[in-house]
Protein backbone atom coordinates (compact mmCIF):
# COMPACT_ATOMS: atom_id res chain seq x y z
CA UNK A 1 0.00 0.00 0.00
CA UNK A 2 1.22 3.45 -0.78
CA UNK A 3 0.37 6.13 2.05
CA UNK A 4 1.31 10.02 1.11
CA UNK A 5 1.79 12.00 4.92
CA UNK A 6 1.45 15.75 4.49
CA UNK A 7 3.41 18.16 6.60
CA UNK A 8 6.22 17.51 8.29
CA UNK A 9 5.57 18.21 11.63
CA UNK A 10 5.20 16.48 15.25
CA UNK A 11 1.94 14.23 13.99
CA UNK A 12 2.88 13.88 10.62
CA UNK A 13 6.23 12.66 11.37
CA UNK A 14 5.07 9.67 14.41
CA UNK A 15 1.66 8.78 11.70
CA UNK A 16 5.03 8.34 9.30
CA UNK A 17 7.17 6.55 11.82
CA UNK A 18 3.99 4.14 12.69
CA UNK A 19 3.20 3.75 9.31
CA UNK A 20 7.01 2.85 8.44
CA UNK A 21 7.98 -0.69 7.36
CA UNK A 22 5.23 -2.11 6.40
CA UNK A 23 3.93 -0.06 3.80
CA UNK A 24 5.47 2.50 1.01
CA UNK A 25 5.28 5.97 2.83
CA UNK A 26 6.26 9.30 1.41
CA UNK A 27 6.25 12.54 3.71
CA UNK A 28 6.01 15.91 1.97
CA UNK A 29 6.92 19.49 3.97
CA UNK A 30 6.52 22.07 2.04
CA UNK A 31 9.41 23.67 4.02
CA UNK A 32 13.09 22.78 4.07
CA UNK A 33 13.66 21.70 7.33
CA UNK A 34 11.31 19.27 9.52
CA UNK A 35 9.37 19.91 12.76
CA UNK A 36 6.67 22.48 11.85
CA UNK A 37 6.27 24.26 14.87
CA UNK A 38 9.16 22.04 16.31
CA UNK A 39 11.54 24.07 13.57
CA UNK A 40 15.06 25.00 14.58
CA UNK A 41 17.52 27.59 13.30
CA UNK A 42 21.17 26.21 13.12
CA UNK A 43 23.63 29.24 15.33
CA UNK A 44 27.03 28.87 14.94
CA UNK A 45 27.31 25.40 16.85
CA UNK A 46 24.15 25.05 18.32
CA UNK A 47 20.33 24.20 17.53
CA UNK A 48 17.38 26.40 18.91
CA UNK A 49 14.08 26.63 18.61
CA UNK A 50 12.02 28.96 16.22
CA UNK A 51 9.58 29.24 18.28
CA UNK A 52 9.98 28.55 22.75
CA UNK A 53 9.23 24.96 23.79
CA UNK A 54 9.54 22.34 26.72
CA UNK A 55 7.34 19.73 27.79
CA UNK A 56 5.54 18.47 30.95
CA UNK A 57 6.08 15.34 33.41
CA UNK A 58 2.43 14.51 32.61
CA UNK A 59 3.55 14.60 28.38
CA UNK A 60 3.67 9.81 28.50
CA UNK A 61 3.28 9.54 24.96
CA UNK A 62 5.87 12.11 24.36
CA UNK A 63 8.22 10.36 26.76
CA UNK A 64 7.64 7.26 25.54
CA UNK A 65 8.42 8.08 21.90
CA UNK A 66 11.96 9.68 23.75
CA UNK A 67 12.75 6.26 24.76
CA UNK A 68 11.96 4.59 21.56
CA UNK A 69 14.16 7.17 19.86
CA UNK A 70 16.95 6.48 22.34
CA UNK A 71 16.48 10.36 23.26
CA UNK A 72 15.77 10.20 26.86
CA UNK A 73 19.14 10.74 28.10
CA UNK A 74 19.16 14.28 26.91
CA UNK A 75 15.82 15.20 29.06
CA UNK A 76 16.71 17.57 31.68
CA UNK A 77 14.02 18.50 34.37
CA UNK A 78 14.42 22.36 34.72
CA UNK A 79 12.60 25.09 36.71
CA UNK A 80 10.94 27.74 34.67
CA UNK A 81 10.39 31.26 36.71
CA UNK A 82 7.58 34.02 35.87
CA UNK A 83 7.04 37.28 36.29
CA UNK A 84 4.90 40.03 35.29
CA UNK A 85 6.14 43.54 33.74
CA UNK A 86 3.42 45.86 34.90
CA UNK A 87 3.77 49.45 34.18
CA UNK A 88 7.62 49.46 33.27
CA UNK A 89 8.44 46.91 36.49
CA UNK A 90 9.24 43.51 36.44
CA UNK A 91 7.43 41.69 39.47
CA UNK A 92 8.96 38.28 39.88
CA UNK A 93 5.70 35.62 40.53
CA UNK A 94 7.32 32.41 41.04
CA UNK A 95 7.98 32.19 44.99
CA UNK A 96 5.07 32.46 47.80
CA UNK A 97 7.03 35.37 48.55
CA UNK A 98 7.28 37.13 45.82
CA UNK A 99 3.83 36.30 45.25
CA UNK A 100 2.67 38.05 48.18
CA UNK A 101 4.88 41.23 47.31
CA UNK A 102 2.90 41.67 43.87
CA UNK A 103 1.09 45.08 44.54
CA UNK A 104 -1.78 44.54 41.85
CA UNK A 105 -3.62 42.01 43.32
CA UNK A 106 -5.43 42.26 47.02
CA UNK A 107 -4.13 39.51 49.51
CA UNK A 108 -8.07 37.86 49.20
CA UNK A 109 -7.39 38.34 45.24
CA UNK A 110 -4.65 36.05 45.79
CA UNK A 111 -5.55 33.34 47.95
CA UNK A 112 -8.80 32.87 45.50
CA UNK A 113 -6.13 32.80 42.62
CA UNK A 114 -3.94 30.35 44.49
CA UNK A 115 -7.00 28.18 45.57
CA UNK A 116 -8.14 27.77 41.91
CA UNK A 117 -4.92 26.86 41.27
CA UNK A 118 -5.28 23.92 43.52
CA UNK A 119 -8.17 23.20 42.22
CA UNK A 120 -7.71 23.09 38.24
CA UNK A 121 -7.09 19.38 37.78
CA UNK A 122 -10.59 18.49 39.72
CA UNK A 123 -12.84 20.56 37.36
CA UNK A 124 -14.58 18.73 34.28
CA UNK A 125 -12.86 19.89 31.39
CA UNK A 126 -16.05 18.95 28.99
CA UNK A 127 -18.74 21.20 31.27
CA UNK A 128 -16.54 24.21 30.67
CA UNK A 129 -16.62 24.13 26.73
CA UNK A 130 -19.99 26.16 26.54
CA UNK A 131 -18.49 28.61 28.67
CA UNK A 132 -15.95 32.06 28.13
CA UNK A 133 -12.34 32.04 30.36
CA UNK A 134 -13.99 35.77 31.01
CA UNK A 135 -17.36 34.95 32.18
CA UNK A 136 -15.70 31.94 33.85
CA UNK A 137 -13.33 34.03 35.93
CA UNK A 138 -15.55 36.71 36.80
CA UNK A 139 -17.69 34.95 38.38
CA UNK A 140 -15.86 32.60 40.33
CA UNK A 141 -12.56 34.84 41.04
CA UNK A 142 -14.27 38.77 40.19
CA UNK A 143 -13.71 41.48 38.15
CA UNK A 144 -10.42 42.68 40.02
CA UNK A 145 -8.43 38.95 39.21
CA UNK A 146 -9.95 39.26 35.86
CA UNK A 147 -8.69 43.02 34.84
CA UNK A 148 -5.54 43.04 36.21
CA UNK A 149 -4.18 39.61 36.05
CA UNK A 150 -6.40 36.82 33.44
CA UNK A 151 -7.57 39.77 30.46
CA UNK A 152 -3.92 41.02 29.71
CA UNK A 153 -2.81 37.13 29.60
CA UNK A 154 -5.85 36.64 27.07
CA UNK A 155 -5.15 39.51 24.88
CA UNK A 156 -1.54 38.67 24.43
CA UNK A 157 -2.65 35.14 23.27
CA UNK A 158 -5.90 35.90 21.71
CA UNK A 159 -6.09 39.31 20.69
CA UNK A 160 -9.73 40.61 19.09
CA UNK A 161 -10.99 37.19 20.09
CA UNK A 162 -9.80 36.99 23.80
CA UNK A 163 -13.77 37.27 24.93
CA UNK A 164 -14.52 33.68 22.73
CA UNK A 165 -12.43 31.85 24.34
CA UNK A 166 -13.57 28.89 26.40
CA UNK A 167 -13.50 28.36 30.10
CA UNK A 168 -12.22 24.67 29.12
CA UNK A 169 -9.01 25.90 28.21
CA UNK A 170 -8.19 28.24 30.61
CA UNK A 171 -8.35 25.64 32.93
CA UNK A 172 -6.51 23.02 31.27
CA UNK A 173 -4.14 25.84 30.15
CA UNK A 174 -3.56 26.53 34.51
CA UNK A 175 -4.00 22.93 35.27
CA UNK A 176 -1.42 21.34 32.97
CA UNK A 177 1.30 24.43 34.30
CA UNK A 178 0.76 23.80 37.85
CA UNK A 179 4.00 21.23 38.55
CA UNK A 180 5.76 23.70 40.42
CA UNK A 181 7.42 24.42 43.45
CA UNK A 182 9.10 27.65 45.22
CA UNK A 183 11.56 27.37 42.32
CA UNK A 184 9.15 27.65 39.86
CA UNK A 185 7.43 25.36 37.26
CA UNK A 186 9.15 21.49 36.26
CA UNK A 187 9.55 21.67 32.52
CA UNK A 188 11.42 19.22 30.13
CA UNK A 189 13.94 19.99 27.53
CA UNK A 190 16.23 18.15 25.23
CA UNK A 191 19.81 19.10 25.56
CA UNK A 192 20.94 19.89 21.84
CA UNK A 193 17.07 20.87 21.25
CA UNK A 194 13.88 19.86 20.39
CA UNK A 195 15.99 19.69 17.07
CA UNK A 196 17.65 16.26 18.23
CA UNK A 197 13.62 14.88 18.60
CA UNK A 198 12.88 15.47 14.75
CA UNK A 199 16.52 14.87 13.63
CA UNK A 200 16.01 11.71 14.93
CA UNK A 201 12.17 11.08 14.12
CA UNK A 202 13.62 11.79 10.55
CA UNK A 203 16.60 9.31 10.70
CA UNK A 204 15.00 6.68 11.81
CA UNK A 205 11.44 7.45 10.03
CA UNK A 206 13.83 6.73 6.66
CA UNK A 207 15.66 4.04 7.87
CA UNK A 208 12.89 2.10 7.96
CA UNK A 209 12.46 2.56 4.51
CA UNK A 210 9.86 5.63 4.57
CA UNK A 211 10.99 8.74 2.77
CA UNK A 212 10.78 12.14 3.98
CA UNK A 213 10.78 14.87 1.46
CA UNK A 214 11.83 18.76 1.91
CA UNK A 215 11.09 21.43 0.72
CA UNK A 216 7.71 19.96 -1.38
CA UNK A 217 4.78 21.56 -0.95
CA UNK A 218 1.72 19.76 -1.75
CA UNK A 219 -0.44 21.66 -4.00
CA UNK A 220 -3.27 19.48 -5.15
CA UNK A 221 -5.23 16.40 -3.73
CA UNK A 222 -7.56 14.37 -5.61
CA UNK A 223 -9.73 11.60 -5.72
CA UNK A 224 -8.49 9.11 -7.66
CA UNK A 225 -11.53 5.70 -7.75
CA UNK A 226 -10.95 4.20 -4.44
CA UNK A 227 -7.88 6.30 -3.93
CA UNK A 228 -6.11 9.62 -4.36
CA UNK A 229 -3.69 11.11 -6.55
CA UNK A 230 -1.24 14.26 -4.33
CA UNK A 231 -0.05 16.91 -7.30
CA UNK A 232 -0.50 13.88 -9.85
CA UNK A 233 0.95 10.73 -8.16
CA UNK A 234 -1.17 7.74 -7.25
CA UNK A 235 -1.94 6.78 -3.47
CA UNK A 236 -3.67 4.53 -1.58
CA UNK A 237 -4.15 6.59 1.64
CA UNK A 238 -3.59 10.57 2.63
CA UNK A 239 -2.61 11.86 5.66
CA UNK A 240 -2.64 15.02 5.86
CA UNK A 241 -1.28 16.88 9.51
CA UNK A 242 -2.49 20.83 7.51
CA UNK A 243 -5.34 23.18 9.46
CA UNK A 244 -8.61 21.41 8.03
CA UNK A 245 -9.54 24.49 5.99
CA UNK A 246 -6.03 24.33 4.05
CA UNK A 247 -6.72 20.28 3.28
CA UNK A 248 -10.48 21.23 2.39
CA UNK A 249 -9.23 23.76 0.06
CA UNK A 250 -6.29 21.69 -1.76
CA UNK A 251 -8.34 18.76 -1.73
CA UNK A 252 -11.60 20.12 -2.55
CA UNK A 253 -13.79 18.69 -0.10
CA UNK A 254 -15.94 19.79 2.70
CA UNK A 255 -14.26 19.87 6.10
CA UNK A 256 -15.68 21.97 9.00
CA UNK A 257 -13.19 24.80 9.49
CA UNK A 258 -11.17 25.02 13.05
CA UNK A 259 -10.43 28.92 14.37
CA UNK A 260 -6.82 29.69 13.97
CA UNK A 261 -4.61 32.60 14.68
CA UNK A 262 -1.36 33.32 14.03
CA UNK A 263 2.26 33.80 15.51
CA UNK A 264 5.22 35.91 15.15
CA UNK A 265 8.46 35.05 17.28
CA UNK A 266 11.26 36.94 16.86
CA UNK A 267 14.26 34.91 18.78
CA UNK A 268 17.61 37.19 19.24
CA UNK A 269 21.01 37.00 21.06
CA UNK A 270 23.00 39.17 23.49
CA UNK A 271 25.94 39.57 26.05
CA UNK A 272 23.22 39.91 29.19
CA UNK A 273 19.88 38.85 30.77
CA UNK A 274 17.81 41.82 30.57
CA UNK A 275 14.81 40.28 32.60
CA UNK A 276 16.16 39.84 36.27
CA UNK A 277 16.44 35.82 35.81
CA UNK A 278 12.92 35.32 35.04
CA UNK A 279 12.06 33.02 32.18
CA UNK A 280 8.79 33.62 31.34
CA UNK A 281 8.00 37.36 31.73
CA UNK A 282 4.13 37.91 30.76
CA UNK A 283 3.56 41.88 29.41
CA UNK A 284 0.98 43.87 30.82
CA UNK A 285 1.64 46.80 29.35
CA UNK A 286 1.20 47.51 25.41
CA UNK A 287 3.50 46.04 23.79
CA UNK A 288 4.36 44.38 20.34
CA UNK A 289 4.62 40.99 21.98
CA UNK A 290 2.88 39.29 24.87
CA UNK A 291 5.87 37.45 26.64
CA UNK A 292 9.20 38.05 26.47
CA UNK A 293 10.69 34.20 27.11
CA UNK A 294 14.50 34.31 28.19
CA UNK A 295 15.28 30.83 27.50
CA UNK A 296 19.17 31.50 28.65
CA UNK A 297 16.99 31.94 32.38
CA UNK A 298 15.61 28.22 31.53
CA UNK A 299 18.31 26.47 29.97
CA UNK A 300 21.69 26.47 30.78
CA UNK A 301 23.91 29.46 29.13
CA UNK A 302 26.45 27.45 28.96
CA UNK A 303 24.63 25.78 26.05
CA UNK A 304 24.96 28.50 24.05
CA UNK A 305 27.76 31.08 24.84
CA UNK A 306 24.96 33.85 24.91
CA UNK A 307 21.61 35.08 26.52
CA UNK A 308 18.71 33.80 24.04
CA UNK A 309 15.65 35.99 24.30
CA UNK A 310 12.40 35.05 22.23
CA UNK A 311 9.34 37.60 21.92
CA UNK A 312 5.86 36.18 21.84
CA UNK A 313 3.28 37.93 19.73
CA UNK A 314 -0.12 36.15 17.60
CA UNK A 315 -2.07 37.77 14.81
CA UNK A 316 -5.49 37.01 13.12
CA UNK A 317 -5.42 37.78 9.31
CA UNK A 318 -2.53 39.57 7.37
CA UNK A 319 1.00 40.09 9.49
CA UNK A 320 2.27 43.80 8.98
CA UNK A 321 4.96 43.61 7.29
CA UNK A 322 7.01 45.97 9.31
CA UNK A 323 5.62 44.29 12.66
CA UNK A 324 9.24 42.28 13.21
CA UNK A 325 10.77 46.11 13.26
CA UNK A 326 8.63 47.13 15.70
CA UNK A 327 8.71 44.14 17.87
CA UNK A 328 13.23 44.51 17.99
CA UNK A 329 12.68 48.69 18.26
CA UNK A 330 10.03 48.26 21.38
CA UNK A 331 12.22 45.91 22.75
CA UNK A 332 15.51 47.88 22.75
CA UNK A 333 13.66 51.07 24.14
CA UNK A 334 11.70 49.32 27.24
CA UNK A 335 15.05 46.95 28.09
CA UNK A 336 17.72 49.35 27.48
CA UNK A 337 18.94 47.25 24.65
CA UNK A 338 21.04 49.30 22.02
CA UNK A 339 20.79 47.28 18.58
CA UNK A 340 24.70 46.93 18.66
CA UNK A 341 24.32 44.49 21.28
CA UNK A 342 21.81 41.84 19.56
CA UNK A 343 24.40 39.44 18.18
CA UNK A 344 21.96 38.10 15.89
CA UNK A 345 17.54 38.09 15.38
CA UNK A 346 15.29 35.87 13.20
CA UNK A 347 11.53 36.18 13.08
CA UNK A 348 9.74 33.20 12.44
CA UNK A 349 6.05 33.61 11.22
CA UNK A 350 3.17 31.27 10.54
CA UNK A 351 -0.35 32.13 9.81
CA UNK A 352 -1.61 29.24 11.22
CA UNK A 353 0.62 28.66 14.50
CA UNK A 354 -2.36 27.33 16.73
CA UNK A 355 -6.12 26.92 17.04
CA UNK A 356 -8.23 29.36 19.14
CA UNK A 357 -10.07 27.80 21.54
CA UNK A 358 -13.20 29.76 21.35
CA UNK A 359 -16.37 27.95 23.21
CA UNK A 360 -18.07 24.86 21.25
CA UNK A 361 -14.92 23.70 19.62
CA UNK A 362 -14.66 20.58 21.57
CA UNK A 363 -17.90 18.97 19.58
CA UNK A 364 -16.36 20.51 16.23
CA UNK A 365 -13.43 19.56 15.66
CA UNK A 366 -12.83 17.09 12.77
CA UNK A 367 -12.54 13.56 13.22
CA UNK A 368 -9.81 11.23 12.36
CA UNK A 369 -11.05 10.82 9.06
CA UNK A 370 -13.27 12.60 6.86
CA UNK A 371 -14.52 11.88 3.37
CA UNK A 372 -11.75 8.73 3.16
CA UNK A 373 -8.81 11.22 3.72
CA UNK A 374 -7.66 11.32 7.55
CA UNK A 375 -6.04 14.01 9.41
CA UNK A 376 -4.03 15.03 12.46
CA UNK A 377 -2.66 17.58 14.06
CA UNK A 378 -2.82 19.95 16.59
CA UNK A 379 -6.73 20.35 15.90
CA UNK A 380 -7.22 16.71 16.60
CA UNK A 381 -8.93 15.59 20.16
CA UNK A 382 -5.71 14.95 22.14
CA UNK A 383 -4.48 18.63 21.74
CA UNK A 384 -8.07 19.60 23.08
CA UNK A 385 -9.16 21.94 24.86
CA UNK A 386 -4.99 22.78 25.06
CA UNK A 387 -2.20 22.05 22.40
CA UNK A 388 0.97 20.09 23.40
CA UNK A 389 4.05 18.22 22.14
CA UNK A 390 2.26 15.30 23.60
CA UNK A 391 -1.01 16.14 22.41
CA UNK A 392 0.29 16.06 18.55
CA UNK A 393 2.35 12.79 19.05
CA UNK A 394 -1.01 11.14 20.03
CA UNK A 395 -2.88 12.14 17.21
CA UNK A 396 0.25 10.77 14.78
CA UNK A 397 -0.47 7.62 16.68
CA UNK A 398 -3.68 7.24 16.73
CA UNK A 399 -4.18 8.33 12.73
CA UNK A 400 -1.41 5.89 11.79
CA UNK A 401 -3.97 3.21 13.92
CA UNK A 402 -7.09 4.21 11.52
CA UNK A 403 -4.98 3.58 8.30
CA UNK A 404 -3.78 0.23 9.52
CA UNK A 405 -7.32 -0.43 10.37
CA UNK A 406 -8.87 0.48 7.13
CA UNK A 407 -6.21 -1.49 5.11
CA UNK A 408 -5.49 -4.50 7.08
CA UNK A 409 -4.34 -6.04 4.17
CA UNK A 410 -2.05 -3.26 3.32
Amino acid sequence: MKICVVGGGLSGLVSALNLAGTDQVDLFERRPIAGGCLGSYRIGDYWIEEYYHHCFAGDARLLALFDTLQVADQLEWLRGSTGYYVDGIIHPLTSPTEILRYPHLTLTEKARLGLLTLRSRRFDVAALDAITAKEFILDTLGPGIYSSFFEPLLKSKFGDRRDEVSAAWLISRIAIRSDRGAGGERLGYLRGGFQYLIARLCEEVERQGARVMLDSPVREIRRDGDGWLVDGKAYDAVISTLPPQVTAGIAGIDIAPVPYQGAACMTLALDRDVTDGIYWLNMKDAAPYGAVVSHTNFAPLAWYGEHIVYLASYFAGRFPEDYGQRMLADFCRRFSVSEEEIHWHRLAVDPYAGPVYTTGLGARLPAYEEHGLFLAGMFSPPNYPERSMNGSVIAGEEVAKRVLARYPDG
